[in-house]
């Protein structure tokens, strides 16, 4: 099959000489060694088919590739298909009727029935219509420990935030930063709003901020503890210095860093190491605190073309990313949960188990992304990481610059 050269400028899409191959190309944001293993088994799966994945990676994480995949839509020029967080990142695309609808997709191959939590699919959802294939559950909620930062110290890993802080200054003797943190404002601001507040705060109070925007929350004690404990967590991390999240987490690989607060993409680089859950490094879920696991995660999304071949193409991809085999197979190597409840997991690593029990157990909640717009999630990433990189700012006036922003959010 051979595209004119007019269509190839509109979607960016090439098709391979071979009758019914299709190249297709795929944009997405995973670009560390975890990642890139794990995004590898989609490439592999959609290559048996006899079609080609183009890799369209674009380093430097969500906040940087999001804005060049959408400048590429709206100019005419989209990929075939396009990671996103699931949630209302893609909200504008979707009423500007430039997503494919992939309800059809959905309906052929149960989706309904096979995706866990709901949640997940209710994202990808608008007036009824289904717009992406989700392929992960994603938590932001853990705090990895180093093996070899605390066998440095000569102490144990700890069980609880508590006893991390008991922990830090015996790591300091031993030449350890306690927290690792990159750069980037997303992880700044993620750490907080998905992690210590949850663990922190609790479950209540943070249902009250994130979804219901009470800003009177934010001011309460709950909160105020959890924006002393953010002030702590800024002073524990001097004495590192790096940009993005795998460098944070190398530091504990190396024994350069005592923990690091992320999501559970993290242990994709724990495994190209060749590092062993609850030997080499350890996890605690909320903080070993509050448990909880926030079901978001990433989505596929498919540009409208005017080429009935490429739209094909772009449906079978769709149901292949959610086929049990694919989903076994990314999930294992970038350390998320299928979002089938029907595949089996029992080689799993203990870490990922604690997650499986939280599932199973209903202790989920929904991501921030799921809850809040994309531009309040910009403004509380400008305001944490402003916090973060100012030890002159106080934690009471964060606090209060935090519950301005939720008082205006929708």
């Amino acid at each position: 099959m051979k595209l004119s050269t007019k269509l190839l400028s509109a979607t960016a899409i090439c098709a391979a000489t071979s009758a019914g191959a299709v190249d297709l190309e795929v944009m997405h944001w995973w670009t560390s060694g975890g990642e890139a293993a794990a995004v590898t088994k989609f490439a592999e799966a959609w290559n048996a088919t006899g079609n080609t994945w183009v890799d369209g990676a674009i380093a430097g994480g969500g906040d940087t590739a999001r804005p060049i995949m959408v400048s590429r839509i709206i100019g005419g020029d989209p990929p075939a298909a396009f990671q996103f967080n699931h949630g209302r990142q893609a909200e504008e695309l979707i009423e500007a009727g430039l997503l494919l609808d992939l309800t059809e997709v959905a309906e052929a191959e149960g989706w309904k029935d096979i995706v866990n939590p709901p949640s997940l699919l209710d994202s990808c959802t608008v007036d009824g219509r289904i717009y992406c294939a989700p392929v992960n559950i994603h938590s932001w909620n853990w705090m990895w420990l180093s093996g070899p930062a605390y066998e440095k110290a000569g102490i144990e890993m700890p069980t609880d935030w508590n006893g991390f802080l008991e922990s830090a200054e015996a790591l300091r003797a031993a030449g350890v930063t306690p927290l690792a943190m990159g750069g980037q404002a997303w992880q700044q601001s993620g750490a907080f709003n998905n992690v210590m507040a949850i663990a922190l705060a609790g479950k209540d109070a943070w249902l009250s901020v994130m979804q219901d925007k009470n800003a009177e929350t934010v001011m309460g004690p709950e909160y105020t503890a959890a924006f002393e404990a953010y002030a702590a967590a800024r002073e524990l991390s001097n004495g590192i210095n790096v940009q993005d999240w795998n460098q944070a987490t190398n530091a504990l690989i190396n024994g350069e860093g005592g923990a690091q607060i992320m999501g559970d993409w993290a242990q994709g680089e724990f495994a190209v190491a060749g590092m062993t859950a609850g030997e080499d490094y350890g996890c605690l879920p909320g903080l070993g605190l509050g448990a909880f696991l926030q079901t978001g995660g990433d989505a596929f999304y498919f540009p409208v073309n005017d080429d009935p071949e490429i739209t094909a193409a772009q449906k079978e991809l769709a149901a292949l990313l959610l086929s049990p085999e694919v989903q076994v197979s990314f999930n294992s190597v970038k350390g998320s949960l299928p979002i089938r409840g029907d595949v089996d997991l029992t080689t799993v690593n203990e870490c990922t188990q604690k997650g499986l029990d939280l599932l199973a157990n209903g202790q989920t909640l929904p991501a921030s992304e799921q809850l809040i717009a994309p531009d309040t999630i910009t403004q509380l990433n400008d305001l944490m990481t402003e916090f973060w990189n100012t030890p002159a700012m106080t934690a009471a006036e964060v606090q209060q610059q935090y519950a301005d922003i939720i008082a205006q959010a929708e």
